[in-house]
């Protein structure tokens, strides 16, 4: 208790727990978002850490920080933390930074997908083979469903998809991408897919709208994934399911450039937490094991749950 409250008794440090909060950043972006220099910002890095109040996820060359679970003081006391952090005088100032960080993240993974979408299918399948799991994702499709499927790049699944279910919209926020997808679907005949413009952290769908909605290998792109699963949540019909396909943890540096991912794959505890935080309240996941020079695949299911009679009268 005493070394967590030495940790915390700095108006840096307060700030800096307040930030990692709300996402998860490296050095780098920290040193932007607080405006400090990188030695005095990975000083206090290292004392929240030591501390337990934060932890690190080492991904490549990247370390990336966030609030930490495993000092159960810190973790009792987080609710009363969290509701007095809009007294932090500098609170408003470092959430827009954040603001920023969060949409350099996302303009930067736009203006690949815009610049690379004719050859997007090439370029992943050769950068970054996976072994073949898209059979076991459409079986798992619920049938007669109106379905979402988010980050379509050039719409090579949609038309998998449009034969289960009942009705099918595509979002995606590269332009480019949905123009190859367009293009695909017409050369296939296929004209029931509504085609839509929007990011993946504000779906452009209104709450309860779909019953199954479609992550394929989409999530690694997120500026921030726990965001982008509790906005998947909100537009998911109560008993609605979530598909979710993508990369398990990797060690290829090379694809931050290649391929403007964000994340070098996930944890399957690590999906799993954020699952349950946003919400779902059944998780399964499998994995399909890569073969020599691939990467292997998460398979993730989350369903929503039923409202009880108790939450039905709170509405």
């Amino acid at each position: 208790m005493l070394e967590t409250l030495k940790a915390l008794a700095d108006p840096c440090r307060l700030r800096l727990t307040a930030v990692l909060l709300s996402g998860e950043f490296t050095v780098q972006e920290l040193t932007r978002i607080m405006d400090m220099g990188q030695s005095r910002i990975s000083r206090h890095l290292k004392i929240l850490t030591e501390a337990g109040v934060l932890t690190v996820k080492r991904q490549g060359t990247w370390s990336y920080y966030r609030a930490g679970e495993e000092c159960r003081f810190f973790s009792a006391i987080r609710p009363a933390f969290e509701r007095e952090l809009e007294m932090l005088t500098e609170r408003s100032r470092d959430m827009a930074a954040v603001a920023e960080v969060l949409e350099e993240r996302r303009r930067r993974s736009q203006e690949f997908f815009d610049r690379h979408a004719r050859q997007w299918d090439d370029l992943a399948r050769t950068l970054l083979p996976v072994p073949e799991y898209h059979k076991r994702l459409i079986k798992q499709v619920p049938e007669g469903v109106t379905l979402l499927e988010i980050g379509i790049g050039t719409g090579a699944l949609l038309i998998e998809l449009a034969a289960r279910a009942a009705n099918v919209i595509g979002v995606d926020h590269s332009p480019a991408m949905l123009e190859e997808a367009r293009r695909r679907l017409a050369n296939d005949g296929v004209s029931s897919v509504e085609l839509r413009l929007g990011e993946m952290s504000h779906l452009p769908l209104s709450d309860g709208s779909v019953g199954c909605v479609v992550a394929n290998m989409v999530l690694h792109h997120a500026a921030d994934p726990a965001a982008v699963l509790a906005e998947i949540r909100r537009v998911l019909v109560p008993g609605g399911v979530l598909l979710l396909a993508d990369l398990a943890r990797h060690e290829r540096e090379a694809a931050r450039e290649q391929l403007a991912d964000q994340w070098l794959g996930f944890e399957e505890n690590e999906l799993t937490d954020w699952l349950k935080l946003a919400g779902f309240a059944v998780v399964t996941t499998e994995l399909v094991a890569a073969d020599p020079g691939q990467e292997s695949v998460l398979l993730v299911q989350g369903e929503t749950g039923y409202l009880n009679k108790q939450q039905i009268s709170s509405h």
